[in-house]
């Protein structure tokens, strides 16, 4: 046999048994130190990003049953916005309906002295296209004008309106009147940073 092993076996038991704790202790601690507690960190590693993605999953799966919802409120959005959109003319469009609401000046009795366009207004998404318009006639017939663009497709506004000198026509009062029409158009993407 190993004389090493001959002399601890000669030892007396105590001494033995000191021994064998201390390497038993010594094999513990290292299973331990290398092998117990990188798995424990690993593992709580591991159920916290389980725990992670559980709650994703669950949010996931609430999205996925509110699904037709979603879908159905960014339709009901998109058409909102194609109406709204609908109601800003584009470019092209703003010369006609700047001489309909002349015409319709005309239409309710109203005489259009001055028809002057002003420069657009940039805002974020849209651009304020003001004419300055005198017009002459009725309190009356200037309620109906204003009545007539309110009822149009698209959205103007009669902004800033003064009556001044009345003058006496007959039987009818006839007023000077002035004020700003107001539509709106919708910038394009390139148009609105431009404008910025």
């Amino acid at each position: 046999m190993n004389p090493q092993v001959e002399k601890i076996l000669k030892l007396p038991l105590y001494q033995r048994v000191l021994i064998l704790v201390v390497f038993l202790s010594l094999l513990v601690g290292a299973f331990v130190y290398f092998v117990y507690t990188p798995a424990s960190e690993e593992l709580a590693k591991k159920q916290a990003q389980n725990d992670k993605l559980l709650v994703e999953l669950q949010e996931s799966r609430r999205i996925a049953n509110n699904l037709p919802r979603f879908k159905a409120e960014y339709e009901e959005m998109k058409r909102q916005l194609d109406l709204a959109l609908n109601e800003l003319p584009n470019k092209q469009e703003i010369p006609s309906l700047l001489t309909n609401i002349a015409g319709l000046a005309r239409d309710n009795g109203l005489e259009v002295l001055q028809f002057k366009p002003q420069n657009e207004l940039a805002k974020n998404f849209y651009a304020e296209v003001p004419v300055s318009l005198d017009l002459k006639g009725s309190y009356h017939q200037m309620a109906l004008f204003c009545q007539a663009v309110s009822q149009m497709a698209r959205i103007v506004n009669i902004k800033d309106i003064k009556l001044g000198k009345p003058q006496q026509d007959g039987a009818s009062t006839v007023l000077s009147i002035s004020c700003r029409a107001v539509t709106y158009r919708f910038l394009e993407t390139s148009s609105a940073e431009k404008g910025k």
